[in-house]
């Protein structure tokens, strides 16, 4: 680096803009001038909850008239930043400022980590204008934060506050040794270049070479992108940046431009945000817990601390990967976060109060309940007990079976669950529905009267009709929630069907896919199901009713068709519902049985499958011409 920094220097007409000299920061600039936005940088509306969102929705409906597809991605809680690109070189860095101007930073915009000093393309646009998050990665701020406090020196702020003075240094080496990076979510002026979607942008921003926010789709519904919504803000521990939010934005770019903005903010965007808070306190020892499908999980024991109006004395870790990222040891001071609904969680160690007394904490390799030796999930991050009787799953098996979303059977609180289980009165769900038999010795137990135990075994009685789908959540298969239990109690009809299904049967289902099937077929094959299944038959629960169809004389009969990517005219459930209509059946995977593959476009992984297999692929046009329908 330094021969090269000499050669620059000793020959001006080697020094490119795009030289890897400009990433480790160049000679101290005077100050800042003010540069206008071609496109302004608005801000976001946010709101708060659910109902808004729909609000949100039904206006977006109103407006636009047609279909249209939202994304969901992560609000980084970063500084605002636009990268302006001509002919695939960097030549300016502006802070959004006031969103119609801001600072020129270019020179220290150029030591971000991600930003490309020149694009990766053959034939790079005019102009392209990127607009992104700079921000600190929670790791490199430890890292940072602790150097100081070893050298005695004052320590760093908050992650926002240290990116937005570092991008502010007069001197551009500084702002490099703060390992500031750069993260892309949009665009402003752009020459020679054109995007219809949201999705495409981002696919050419990595394509260029340019770091772009993480697990954006597109989704036909405001129902289907809650649902991803959900395992989003479920995956937020295991991001290494800092998040206040979620973003929702329509995908297609003439729909947003029909939209508009006011003169605040645009009108095809909006960020979902929760208040978070935070806590510095001491770890003081972890446990280990075993949850009803037999993972076990480390959970952080800390000197209680207040957040948010709430005493906090545990805290989540989460899976040992997350133990081991975050490097925790017993007698670390850590910071703990709560956001939103979600549990508190471990966020970050203080490496900068380290006083060598810390202890290790080693991962168990035996379940902490049975002694069962653990299993680690293949190509996964968890930890299991693979032990079926194990007492710590039966406890929370049974709890969920009798929860709201399974079987709703009402006075079977956690206290009276470990009360039979110590009385012996409880060994598996089968049981309960044999505790009628032990009304006296039920009445003989703590808090409970003899109207009390009449309550229980009534509501026990009356679950025996609940609906299958309820049934085959509360079984406790891994996998199978409420909305997959339904899937396949409507399928396939009774318990007995689902039960004769092979794994490959199972994975046809329409929103089943290859690893809910091996999951529903396993179970279903283990002698511990299978003596599950015979018992609760031998109580009389309602296994399901066949499925009645009626014979079909549509021009779909007997297909399987897979609908994949966006259709000029059809919605995804529009062609579901027309394949359904026509006597056929839409599935959501593709496999050797598939008869035929609809592709629109942004068709992905189900297209590539498809090739792979050899399974026909229809473009829309030529499925409609094909069949004799119409649109």
């Amino acid at each position: 680096m330094q021969q090269l920094q000499k050669l620059e220097q000793q020959h001006p007409e080697y020094d490119r803009p795009d030289s890897p000299s400009h990433k480790v920061g160049g000679q101290p600039i005077s100050g800042f001038s003010t540069v206008a936005h071609r496109v302004p940088m608005l801000s976001i509306d946010n709101i708060y909850d659910v109902e808004k969102l729909r609000e949100f929705d039904e206006r977006l409906k109103k407006t636009l008239d047609e279909d249209f597809q939202y994304t969901v991605e992560y609000k980084i809680d970063g500084v605002a930043l636009a990268l302006v690109y001509e002919n695939g070189h960097l030549v300016r860095g502006v802070t959004r400022g006031d969103g119609g101007q801001g600072d020129d930073i270019t020179e220290n915009a150029r030591t971000l980590g991600g930003v490309p000093l020149r694009l990766a393309s053959n034939d790079p646009p005019a102009v392209l204008e990127v607009r992104g998050e700079a921000l600190i990665m929670n790791s490199d701020f430890a890292d940072m934060k602790a150097g100081p406090v070893e050298r005695g020196e004052e320590t760093f702020d908050t992650h926002r506050n240290t990116t937005a003075g570092g991008l502010k240094l007069l001197d551009p080496r500084k702002c490099a040794r703060r390992k500031i990076r750069f993260i892309a979510h949009g665009s402003g002026f752009m020459e020679g270049v054109d995007f219809d979607t949201h999705v495409h942008l981002l696919e050419a921003l990595r394509s260029f070479g340019i770091p772009v926010t993480p697990d954006v789709k597109a989704f036909d519904s405001l129902d289907d992108v809650l649902v991803q919504a959900e395992k989003m803000m479920d995956n937020l521990h295991a991001l290494d940046f800092e998040v206040d939010g979620l973003v929702f934005k329509v995908n297609r770019f003439d729909q947003r431009e029909r939209l508009g903005h006011t003169s605040k903010s645009p009108r095809w965007v909006v960020a979902y945000k929760w208040e978070k808070y935070e806590a510095v306190t001491q770890l003081e020892t972890i446990s280990f817990q075993v949850g009803k499908t037999g993972t076990v999980t480390p959970v952080a024991h800390v000197t209680p601390v207040e957040i948010a109006g709430t005493t906090v004395a545990r805290a989540s870790l989460h899976h040992r990967d997350e133990m081991e990222r975050l490097g925790v040891k017993i007698n670390y001071w850590v910071v703990v976060e709560k956001a939103g609904k979600i549990l508190p969680h471990v966020l970050r160690v203080e490496e900068e109060r380290r006083t060598g007394n810390e202890q290790t904490v080693d991962y168990p390799t035996e379940c902490p309940v049975c002694g069962t030796g653990v299993v680690r999930d293949e190509d996964g991050v968890y930890i299991r007990c693979p032990n079926p009787h194990c007492p710590a799953r039966l406890r929370e098996t049974l709890q969920f079976f009798f929860f709201l979303q399974a079987m709703d059977i009402d006075g079977m609180g956690i206290k009276l669950v470990e009360q039979l289980l110590e009385a012996k009165l409880l060994t598996s769900i089968p049981d309960i529905y044999r505790l009628h038999q032990h009304r006296s010795e039920l009445i003989q137990l703590e808090r409970l009267g003899e109207k009390s135990v009449d309550g229980v075994l009534a509501s026990i009685e009356e679950s025996k009709v609940r609906p299958l789908w309820r049934l085959l959540t509360g079984l406790n298969i891994r996998h199978v929630g409420a909305r997959v239990a339904q899937i396949l109690a409507d399928t396939l009809g009774t318990l007995d069907a689902i039960i004769a299904q092979t794994a490959d049967q199972l994975a046809e289902i329409d929103e089943i896919g290859p690893v809910i099937a091996k999951a529903v077929a396993d179970f279903f094959s283990s002698p511990e199901g299978r003596s599950i299944v015979e018992e609760l038959r031998g109580e009389g629960l309602n296994f399901g009713s066949p499925v009645t169809r009626t014979k079909s004389e549509g021009k779909l009969d007997g297909l399987t068709i897979v609908p994949t990517g966006t259709l000029e005219h059809f919605s995804r459930d529009e062609i579901k519902l027309l394949i359904k209509e026509q006597g056929g059946k839409a599935t959501s995977s593709v496999s050797k049985k598939t008869d035929y593959v609809v592709a629109g476009t942004e068709a992905g992984s189900k297209l590539d499958k498809a090739r792979q297999l050899g399974v026909p692929v229809l473009s829309e046009q030529e499925f409609l011409e094909k069949f004799g329908l119409s649109s």
